[in-house]
């Protein structure tokens, strides 16, 4: 796979919520950091004529098409950018890397693991021929987090004992919220757990260096039932009119579990949109024998660090302010002090994954990383089916085996 005078052309399916991000993302990375490769915007795709025409022209794509094999076929089209809905992943990513393209796909990877293991045995056989690929954990981006792994890796937390991890939302507490695809297991392989859930699981993944290994939970669907939705954009929806029509909720709502990673360590994970009051909160707290360190997406420009090697006068959390040009990512933003946004982690990730491509390299998250998330995923709901029995997560390599 080659790039075109010095291009990366993109494809993106899909122009919702993510879509919109990702976009953002490839029309500001060329503008800020200095590339091997200019990615340029080609084509959106998006089953309603009218509103992927729309889209396009509110964010800055060249041209449409509302199927989405002639973007993967097409010879105007370098990488594959996945941003629709996890039951289509694996039926587009494997025709694109088929086809020679490089793809990045949203999370969760697939909604089964054996979509997972298709996509990720394709993914290997691609690579072997320069084709790339990337799972899109886009927390993983955010330079605090980034700063949250290196102070890890470096040893100032000591030996890693303990992993607190939450992901609360609210914007389903409202029982008349209609059935939106991210309700129904068919669309969607999971509820909570899959849509805000793998971004702990990958997140405490990446920062510790540890991955799960088993797991004990339990999940809860709190509505059952809800309207069906006469439209939904992004995670807003409206109800049918005559308000009568209903259908089954049939994911989960909520899901804790209790897990150990590979050295040992004890961690607890929560997923909820049921948290009244918390928009987007997402926590981690990694404790060591040496210190702790804490991130909060609310305050994403910052973390709570505590050395445990200092006096016991003068020991307590110390915040950081990860504005720095030193800091990870930060030296293309502002003077330091001038924070950034949500929206900067996914400029970061489309920043890696063209620099890997243009140096012949592996972009992480790999589909590997990505199918052990959704390992996680499947150990979480069986454990939760049996009572919360304590069930092992299978190694990655064993499942692409199978």
């Amino acid at each position: 796979m080659s790039t075109h005078r010095s291009e990366l052309r993109v494809g993106m399916v899909g122009y919702a919520f993510m879509g919109a991000a990702h976009s953002q993302a490839w029309r500001t990375v060329n503008r800020v950091y200095d590339l091997p490769a200019r990615a340029r915007m080609a084509m959106i795709c998006g089953r309603d004529a009218g509103k992927v025409a729309d889209a396009a022209d509110r964010l800055g794509w060249e041209s449409t098409t509302t199927d989405w094999r002639a973007l993967v076929g097409s010879d105007e089209i370098d990488v594959v950018d996945i941003c629709t809905p996890g039951d289509s992943h694996a039926e587009i990513a494997l025709a694109a890397l088929a086809a020679g393209k490089h793809v990045i796909c949203e999370k969760p990877l697939a909604n089964t693991v054996e979509e997972a293991r298709a996509m990720t045995a394709a993914a290997a056989t691609a690579q072997a021929v320069g084709v790339r690929s990337m799972c899109g954990f886009n927390y993983r981006r955010v330079p605090a987090v980034t700063m949250m792994r290196q102070l890890v890796a470096d040893g100032r937390l000591g030996a890693i004992r303990h992993v607190r991890a939450v992901y609360l939302q609210d914007w389903i507490v409202d029982p008349q919220f209609p059935l939106v695809w991210r309700l129904q297991k068919d669309r969607a392989g999971s509820g909570a757990l899959g849509d805000i859930g793998a971004h702990i699981i990958d997140l405490t993944q990446f920062v510790t260096g540890q991955r799960i290994t088993g797991v004990s939970a339990v999940t809860e669907t709190f509505v059952k039932e809800r309207p069906l939705p006469a439209g939904s954009s992004g995670l807003a929806a409206q109800a049918d009119g005559n308000g009568t029509a209903t259908g089954p909720v049939t994911v989960d709502d909520a899901a804790v579990f209790v897990a150990r990673l590979g050295e040992g360590t004890l961690a607890t994970y929560e997923a909820t949109r049921f948290a009244t009051g918390r928009k987007n909160a997402l926590r981690v707290e990694i404790n060591g024998s040496l210190g702790s360190v804490a991130f909060d997406l609310e305050r994403l420009n910052e973390l709570e660090f505590h050395d445990a090697t200092r006096l016991t006068a003068e020991q307590g959390f110390t915040r950081i302010l990860v504005t720095e040009g030193e800091h990870p990512y930060m030296s293309a933003w502002w003077p330091p002090g001038h924070i950034i946004g949500y929206e900067h982690s996914f400029t970061h990730q489309m920043r890696d994954f063209v620099e890997a491509v243009a140096a012949g390299a592996d972009p992480t998250p790999s589909f590997a990383d990505a199918l052990h998330v959704q390992l996680v995923l499947d150990a979480v709901t069986r454990s939760a089916q049996d009572g919360s029995r304590w069930t092992e997560v299978e190694p990655a390599l064993a499942a692409l085996a199978v």
